[in-house]
């Protein structure tokens, strides 16, 4: 638990989404055409979910299995985008504000390169406050390397306003 005197706070998040080829593709609050989708309760955006972990832990809100798991209907099928500006009000209420978040993606497909400035911008807007995205891939080796699916890493800075 933070003391009243802590002025900075760091949350750390991690989501990971197998492929459906049956789902469109939604990462990083954008849609991937052509690409194909993540499973998962919400819209599989594993960008989006690691940056929600990162914002609920930093704050002290639990994460997004117990603000917005497969128990609460009213989330099935959510976006990545609605998801991010929900938490960032969750947040915000309990007193926190938001300096920024880094989110970096796992996997080789979609190839986030020439996209990532939109993505930034609509992760940002979800977020109200600067977001940074980078990507990587694990050169053929696990689940990601195989294609077999996308994961999500993330890390959000807090501080009391």
């Amino acid at each position: 638990m933070t003391s009243p005197n802590t002025p900075y706070v760091i949350g750390h998040g991690t989501d990971v989404h197998r492929f459906d080829h049956g789902q469109p593709c939604r990462l990083a609050c954008l849609e991937w055409p052509g690409e194909a989708g993540l499973a998962g309760h919400s819209d599989g955006d594993a960008a989006a979910h690691a940056a929600c972990d990162a914002l609920l832990s930093a704050a002290g809100l639990g994460d997004l299995g117990s603000n917005y798991g497969t128990d609460r209907p009213e989330w099935a099928g959510a976006s990545g985008a609605a998801l991010l500006a929900e938490t960032a009000r969750r947040v915000r209420d309990a007193g926190w504000a938001i300096g920024n978040v880094s989110v970096q993606v796992v996997g080789n497909r979609p190839r986030i390169g020439s996209r990532r400035a939109e993505a930034e911008a609509a992760m940002a807007a979800a977020v109200g406050a600067p977001v940074r995205l980078s990507a990587t891939t694990t050169d053929g080796l696990g689940f990601t390397g195989r294609g077999e699916g996308v994961a999500a890493t993330a890390v959000a800075l807090l501080y009391q306003p």
